[in-house]
């Protein structure tokens, strides 16, 4: 169960991030400032911290190549989600808007892409696309009725 814990703690993460850089990207009068700080930040955490645990177990070699192109393409897009919020900010939208949208879409896609990639031995159930309205309904429901700033 604690796999749920860290779930939340990327919730928790996730859902600050866009404020976050929001503030930040204002702050710096560039965006592209503020990327280059989020691409530090991300070396640091996410270069810097596996480096000295996998050295410290013996652990920095047996990378494969199908392992390493996998996890690399994941990181670019990430990082390409990044520079879409940092363009959405800076085409005039505000964290208020963009976030919601990006965490009710980000699901819908996760899953339609993960059965296309393994698909289902059994049709999904019906209810899972009702989920998917609800689901886009809900972001909808949060940027229409959203406190006023």
């Amino acid at each position: 169960m604690l796999w749920i814990l860290f779930a939340l703690g990327a919730a928790l993460s996730w859902g600050l991030y866009g404020p976050a850089l929001h503030r930040g990207q204002v702050a710096l009068g560039n965006p592209m400032r503020a990327l280059l700080c989020v691409g530090i930040a991300y070396f640091l955490i996410g270069v810097l911290v596996p480096v000295i645990s996998l050295a410290s177990q013996g652990q920095l070699n047996g990378f494969s190549m199908k392992g390493s192109v996998g996890a690399t393409l994941a990181g670019a897009l990430g990082a390409a989600g990044a520079v879409c919020i940092i363009y959405a900010f800076r085409s005039g939208g505000l964290p208020t808007y963009v976030m919601p949208l990006v965490f009710a879409g980000a699901p819908l896609v996760n899953v339609l892409y993960s059965m296309w990639l393994h698909p289902p031995k059994t049709s999904p159930n019906p209810l899972l696309y009702v989920g998917f309205v609800l689901a886009a309904l809900g972001g909808g429901l949060v940027l229409y009725f959203k406190p006023q700033s």
